[in-house]
């Protein structure tokens, strides 16, 4: 087995091409003296916060070495959450974590190259930007060698879906670990309730939801260029976002996907905008509801909402030939609801620690364990493409989906270039209107 440091260059040098010279010594290359594993943090808000955090937490031996941010003072605020004298209100454990975080002020870059600056110094990458730059980051990773975690989306629009797929490709070539943020898969009572998945038979139906009442608004400042303004608002600008639909309720879709063990084939749906109409609302819908088929004719039912004031729940059922799994109760019943199986709540974990105790813990042993992102990019298909069905109001087929091109991406990264989607004259955006959004 290769020792922690070997294993973390090794990515390094095949994409350099010199691990494949077979004569070529590895003293030069393998000789490192410490076992440190080095982190990049690519998006230094509320997210990346907590997944630096951690990763700094996960019991290896793990120094954050750069940070990268769009915005300075996101970097700083972060920079200060993570070198705090006490942590508790993160961890709920008291100390800190100061000894870990070695990121000196050259080390700290800003703007939409950041990323390019940061990656090459660390081992590991995390990316937790807006999604719709995830493509573009996991791509960089990749070819610089790097073990990644990313969270969820990994994209926004089929372009970049392929693009991450092409990666994910890549990744698995080089023996790279990848973890995607779609922690539910490092939840103990899902993956209790996945082992034990034959006692309700075949899968012939599914339910998901994501309802509840929204998430924050950042209102324009004076100012501001348009470019500042959207990615200051992310959330409701699709090229950076992708929808609520996307951002959240792949979750829940990911969850269906994961235990069918297939991911649909078509989708038709409805959605609009009922409460969240405001200017700083954006472009995206309030609601969504999506009608997903897979191959074998099974149905998922599935239901994303962001308005308050109404039921919330945030959960998944899968309905088979001999009885039902309830993700939310952690049980699985036969049709006369009797419970065959009920996992012990008392040992369920913090999925969010546990993807980064296993990433890290894989990585610190040499070992190639993870490989997420084709399922990650698969599961955020699954959403574009139910996107796709409300927008439009049509039957969208998942392989004329990901083969038409939709790209939302801007031309130009730059604060003063205009993003993809512009304002009219009093401030709002262009709706998609179901019957009159076309993509095909």
């Amino acid at each position: 087995m290769s020792t922690r440091r070997q294993f973390v260059k090794q990515g390094s040098l095949l994409t350099s091409g010199l691990l494949a010279a077979p004569f070529m010594s590895r003293a030069n290359f393998f000789s490192g003296s410490d076992d440190v594993i080095k982190v990049a943090l690519i998006g230094c808000g509320g997210r990346g916060t907590g997944a630096a955090m951690q990763a700094l937490m996960s019991g290896q031996n793990v120094k954050l070495v750069a940070m990268a941010d769009a915005f300075r003072d996101r970097l700083n605020d972060c920079y200060k959450s993570l070198t705090a004298d006490d942590l508790s209100d993160w961890t709920g454990k008291p100390g800190n974590l100061k000894d870990r975080v070695q990121v000196p002020e050259e080390n700290k870059f800003t703007g939409f190259d950041a990323y390019k600056k940061a990656i090459p110094l660390a081992d590991v990458v995390i990316l937790t930007t807006p999604p719709g730059f995830r493509p573009i980051h996991f791509q960089e990773a990749i070819a610089m060698g790097k073990h990644v975690f990313m969270e969820k989306p990994v994209a926004v629009d089929p372009v970049g879906i392929r693009k991450v797929l092409e990666a994910a490709a890549l990744a698995k070539q080089k023996k790279l670990n990848v973890v995607v943020g779609l922690q539910r898969h490092y939840q103990y009572s899902y993956r209790e309730l996945f082992n034990n998945k034959k006692l309700i038979g075949d899968i012939v139906a599914a339910q998901a939801w994501w309802n509840n009442d929204g998430v924050w608004v950042n209102k324009r400042q004076y100012g501001q260029t348009e470019m500042e303004y959207q990615m200051r608002n992310w959330y409701y600008f699709n090229w950076l976002c992708g929808d609520h639909i996307n951002e959240q309720h792949i979750h829940n879709i990911d969850v269906v996907n994961w235990f069918k063990g297939s991911y649909p084939v078509k989708a038709q749906g409805m959605g609009g905008r009922e409460v969240r109409k405001g200017k700083d609302h954006g472009e995206i819908f309030d609601h969504h509801y999506v009608e997903f088929q897979y191959a074998d004719g099974s149905i998922l039912n599935s239901q994303c909402r962001h308005i308050p004031g109404t039921m919330s729940k945030v959960d998944e059922l899968l309905i088979g030939t001999k009885g039902s799994i309830r993700c939310g109760q952690a049980t699985i019943q036969d049709h006369a609801g009797k419970t065959l199986f009920a996992f012990d709540r008392q040992k369920e974990n913090n999925p969010y620690q546990t993807e980064h105790d296993e990433l890290f813990a894989a990585i610190a042993k040499g070992e190639y364990k993870f490989a997420d992102a084709e399922n990650g990019a698969k599961s955020t298909m699954t959403a574009i493409m139910g996107r796709m069905a409300t927008y439009s109001g049509q039957v969208i087929e998942w392989d004329k989906a990901l083969e038409c091109g939709l790209d939302l991406s801007p031309k130009v990264y730059d604060w003063n270039a205009e993003p993809p989607v512009l304002p009219d004259e009093d401030g709002r955006y262009t709706i998609a209107r179901p019957g009159l959004t076309k993509y095909f």
